[in-house]
């Protein structure tokens, strides 16, 4: 195979690449710069063509602090491969004074078959100005793509290599209505993220299965009006059981879906005690010996370090504190004199170790000795792995070492040495200790800790008391988008008056998750809207009880209950009427509401209709 290769001494400036060069057949074309900013231009030769083609395989070489423009547009027709560091970006706009350039990427041409071409971005940041189109899209390894539109067939591949820090696929979308619809997704994980950033309206994201076991998402205003599609066909990538992931395994909020992740990790800077002495995370290697706590037998061992992760967080801002990465800072003395001895800094899932059992800190956050530091926004964190999972000491403060519980392929491995691990852990079988997130024994470690609270150096300023109330704001959004408030309620019962044709509605109210309502030492972070009873539907002097929201298998938005007669909605819950009210005819729906409320209405704290801070 012959090779192009396009370097920078092609041109001073401005890389000029005249299509004879770069578009012959059956060429491999390499991009290689030193400089810090490689611009390419496609010169157009006939006034008709104005991107870079290869039928070979295109590689994209590049320090970690260079930025190559094609100012042309790419058109591919091989199997196309671009990598680089994370810190590399690959843009493609529009040429200018040629208004036939339209700085699209399109992968294989359109008027002939190219067979099994495809395009993988490798751990690099591509930027289109405009749409992503023909033969299929794999991102992995870490990689970030942001395009207006991508009708291509995305893969997501594996977040990382062991080559970059960088733990997520990204897939940006910033255009706005149908052009900008995704319409196949396969592989998609915990690792993935989904922005839809022209999402300007939306503020709710939703599911919805299709009949060939994908799922759609789609994009509702906050009073669930103005459905948008984003996604056609989704289809989950499968967890290390064996089974797939679900959408309860994402965060869908306003413009972008994520994984609920767990990450139970160490800022660079915790000292950790060793044989030889207390030695910072980012230095410790594979084969150190690390001090860990016999806590059965009330006595110090010495165990060594089998593996060092690390990987690095970015905040998700729009999400409730503990779900968004905020790191999570004990102060200096805010679990006892000396413990820990310097301010500690780790991440929220991350356990504690109390009266032999582990506690993640999230359940202890005060606001005032222990508390989300918000003016870290982006951070690297490190794992430490002994072969059995360890109650080790971090900062002076008794901790837990890593327990490879199904992420391990978010992070890189640090040291020379390379290991193969085995299957997954679990808390139940693994665990070096009890994991503990009942009330009964959180709830008084989290009121000592309060105690002491005016005593610790640095203490933050309690919030503001949260704003609670009572009141669901109830009301339905039928399957045309229409509003219907209640046209009688009592304390349990309300009464709608539904239009002709409606076959389905959604029960809209405010929510609240208990841990934001009661406190973080309730280990409950559901939304949680009404629990809803028995459902009726009067039409035609006919009553027919409406139960899908009872079944085993729940439409949208619906939680199981310990009552068998009744059900929790997240706030926005899907409930089918089948098809009394076609042909014209109106009814009347009354429902039974068991519970409700109390909510946050303050504009500190997440609900369902308020972004949180």
């Amino acid at each position: 195979m012959t090779t192009s290769t396009i370097t920078k001494d092609w041109g001073k400036d401005y890389q000029t690449v005249s299509n004879s060069k770069a578009g012959m057949t059956g060429m491999d074309t390499i991009i290689e710069s030193n400089d810090s900013n490689l611009t390419i231009t496609v010169v157009p030769e006939d006034e008709k063509e104005y991107y870079i083609t290869s039928n070979g395989t295109t590689t994209l070489h590049q320090g970690t602090e260079e930025n190559p423009y094609l100012t042309g547009g790419l058109q591919t027709s091989g199997n196309i491969e671009f990598t680089g560091s994370s810190d590399s970006y690959l843009s493609i706009e529009k040429l200018i004074n040629n208004s036939g350039a339209s700085g699209a990427l399109v992968i294989g041409d359109s008027t002939q078959d190219h067979g099994s071409s495809s395009l993988t971005i490798n751990g690099i940041n591509l930027s289109v100005e405009n749409g992503i189109s023909g033969k299929p899209l794999t991102i992995q390894n870490g990689a970030t793509v942001s395009a207006s539109s991508v009708s291509s067939a995305i893969t997501f591949g594996a977040a990382g290599d062991g080559t970059t820090t960088n733990s997520h696929n990204l897939l940006n979308i910033t255009g706005t209505g149908k052009s900008a619809v995704i319409g196949s997704i396969s592989n998609f994980t915990p690792s993935d993220v989904l922005e839809f950033s022209g999402n300007t309206t939306g503020t709710k994201l939703s599911w919805t299965p299709n009949k060939d076991g994908t799922y759609a998402l789609y994009a509702t205003d906050a009073k669930g009006k103005n459905k948008t599609e984003l996604v056609k066909s989704l289809t989950f990538g499968t967890k290390s059981d064996g089974t797939l992931y679900s959408p309860s395994d994402f965060i869908a909020s306003q413009n972008t879906v994520t994984g609920l992740e767990v990450i139970t990790c160490f800022l660079s800077g915790s000292m950790i005690r060793m044989s030889e002495g207390d030695v910072a995370v980012e230095d410790i290697q594979i084969g150190d010996e690390v001090v860990a706590f016999d806590w059965k037998n009330n006595k110090e061992v010495t165990r060594p370090v089998v593996w060092m992760g690390k990987a690095h967080a970015v905040v998700r801002p729009g999400l409730p504190d503990d779900e968004a990465g905020y790191p999570v800072r004990v102060l200096k003395d805010a679990i006892a004199d000396g413990v820990p001895y310097k301010d500690m800094l780790i991440t929220a899932e991350h356990c504690l170790f109390f009266k032999d059992r582990f506690v993640p800190v999230r359940m202890l956050v005060n606001g005032v000795s222990i508390f989300y530091d918000k003016s870290i926004t982006s951070y690297d964190y490190y794992h430490v792995e002994t072969e059995q999972h360890s109650v080790i000491t971090a900062d002076g403060m008794l901790t837990e070492s890593y327990l490879d519980t199904g992420n391990r392929s978010s992070f890189r491995q640090e040291g020379k040495v390379a290991t193969l691990r085995g299957a997954v852990k679990s808390w139940a079988d693994d665990a070096g200790a009890p994991l503990s997130v009942e009330r009964s024994f959180v709830e008084p470690l989290f009121r000592a800790l309060e105690l002491r609270e005016n005593s610790v150096t640095g203490a933050q300023i309690p919030s503001e008391t949260k704003n609670l109330t009572d009141d669901p704001d109830l009301h339905l959004v039928t399957d045309a988008g229409s509003i219907v408030h209640p046209m009688r309620k009592t304390a349990h019962q309300y009464s709608f008056m539904l239009p002709p044709d409606t076959q389905s509605v959604r029960i809209v109210s405010r929510a609240s998750r208990p841990s934001d309502v009661i406190g973080p030492f309730v280990d409950d972070r559901r939304y949680m809207g009404v629990a809803v009873a028995d459902v009726r539907l009067q039409c035609a002097k006919q009553h027919f009880d409406i139960t899908s929201h009872l079944q085993a298998e729940k439409p949208e938005g619906w939680y199981d209950t310990d009552w068998t007669d009744c059900a929790w909605t997240n706030g926005d819950a899907e409930l089918l009427l089948g098809d009394y009210l076609l042909h014209g005819k109106m009814g009347i729906l009354s429902m039974t509401v068991r519970a409700a409320g109390p909510y946050v209405v303050d504009n500190q704290t997440m609900t369902k209709t308020a972004k949180s801070a």
